[in-house]
């Protein structure tokens, strides 16, 4: 009897010590400029519950074409992946919708598409309102993978006063798809696509898709100053675009990490270059001194 008690406390005891880690919210996010209602997943790291007084930094996490907001939860092979860099560098990581196919950019043409608006006023407003955040650019930065790499840069680029940093994982920072790796069916059918959110692609559709693309903004981000993250897979079929966004911001001065790594356009690829971001954005938000010990 004795020693089952004794075994009894130990366990009591070791469940005691354990930390639960980060915890996911579903959060609704409603935009008023679209009329409609959305959800983001927010993961908060364990740090969060225990230091009640204290401001943590944000990191915003963008999906890619035909996906969703719960795909970095959903689809990352290590499904804790997010949870564990929430809790090692105590920050809020917020994955907000972006629609299947809508850029992260306000549609010329279509009312009901209007994401550079929700994400850089609605949904940094109501999370700033929901949650302890640093309510400041400094304790804000954004990455994103494929369409949400060039969300990141496309939002930071045009929205230098809400993020301090900003990152890519193989974006698509050339959405004219003239330096994709894709068969002319595969490029028609893209093409087809972008006309609901920017209207009738004229016979130019570099220039015609210009004003929403990452690759013009190259002397924006120059002139923003905004630490920069880029990678891309050398198998990735947009790995030139990225090439071709390295070479300009090399060309003006652009002071920014980019790296190519093993790997194409895959989860797996993703999976690998999420903690490097992390680790880049970490170091800003230190320096920044708005991470939480």
């Amino acid at each position: 009897m004795r020693s089952f008690r004794c075994l009894l406390l130990a366990l009591l005891l070791g469940y005691a010590g354990v930390s639960f880690g980060a915890r996911v919210d579903t959060l609704a996010i409603p935009s008023a400029v679209m009329h409609k209602t959305y959800r983001a997943n927010v993961v908060l790291p364990n740090a969060y519950a225990k230091q009640k007084k204290a401001s943590f930094p944000v990191l915003y996490l963008l999906h890619g074409a035909t996906g969703h907001y719960s795909d970095w939860l959903a689809k990352t092979p290590d499904k804790q992946l997010v949870h564990r860099l929430a809790d090692q560098y105590n920050l809020i990581i917020v994955m907000p919708e972006g629609e299947a196919f809508a850029w992260y950019i306000d549609s010329p043409v279509n009312p009901t598409s209007q994401f550079e608006t929700y994400i850089t006023q609605e949904v940094i407003q109501k999370i700033d309102q929901t949650y302890r955040t640093v309510r400041d650019r400094k304790g804000r930065v954004i990455t994103g993978l494929s369409m949400g790499g060039h969300g990141a840069l496309y939002l930071s680029a045009r929205h230098p006063d809400l993020f301090c940093a900003a990152g890519s994982m193989s974006g698509a920072v050339d959405i004219s798809t003239a330096r994709w790796k894709q068969n002319p069916e595969e490029a028609k059918r893209l093409t087809e696509r972008f006309e609901p959110i920017v209207g009738p692609v004229g016979a130019n559709l570099e220039t015609y898709l210009s004003p929403y693309m990452v690759l013009p903004l190259a002397d924006k981000l120059k002139a923003n100053g905004l630490p920069l993250i880029i990678d891309c897979g050398v198998d990735d079929f947009l790995i030139e675009p990225n090439r071709e966004l390295h070479r300009r911001l090399v060309y003006n001065a652009t002071p920014h990490e980019y790296t190519e790594r093993p790997g194409a356009h895959t989860w797996e690829y993703w999976e690998n270059s999420l903690p490097f971001h992390a680790l880049f954005f970490a170091k800003i938000l230190r320096a920044n001194a708005v991470l939480v010990p």
